[in-house]
């Protein structure tokens, strides 16, 4: 069986991000596509490698993790929802060689916190760190 072909909008939605994001990973060679006519054609196993998931069986990543709270106080709700989206799209841009990065993010609407809970090995866990700094700003 051939390899499945994705188009720009497929792959957005797996990768639950935006179609010109997609677009921009391929422009700047982080996700590797085919240009078919005036569209890009993204092979599902290229897509699989770019967001992390490994074939096969999973197996359990060796090495030490870290796990890391992050409080950012007096934050808006739409700034809140852009560094989500910001990190998550940073988490995806591992392979399927880099062991797995798990973030959670909180919003509490009545104190105006965004919380963020991130669990990688440590050095991946120190790059979000500074992902996440860029993203405050932002």
């Amino acid at each position: 069986m051939a390899n499945m072909l994705l188009t720009v909008d497929e792959a957005a939605e797996a990768l639950k991000l935006h179609p010109k994001t997609v677009l921009r990973h391929i422009r700047e060679g982080r996700l590797e596509a085919t240009r078919i006519g005036k569209a890009y054609r993204i092979d599902r196993s290229k897509l699989d490698a770019f967001a992390g998931l490994a074939q096969g069986h999973a197996r359990p990543a060796a090495g030490a993790r870290a796990t890391v709270i992050v409080d950012v106080p007096d934050i808006t709700v739409e700034a809140a929802e852009r560094l989500a989206t910001f990190l998550g799209a940073a988490a995806l841009s591992g392979d399927a060689e880099t062991p797995p990065l798990t973030i959670n993010t909180a919003f509490d609407p009545v104190n105006s916190a965004f919380k963020v809970v991130l669990i990688a090995a440590p050095a991946d866990a120190a790059r979000m760190l500074e992902v996440i700094e860029m993203g405050l700003s932002r």
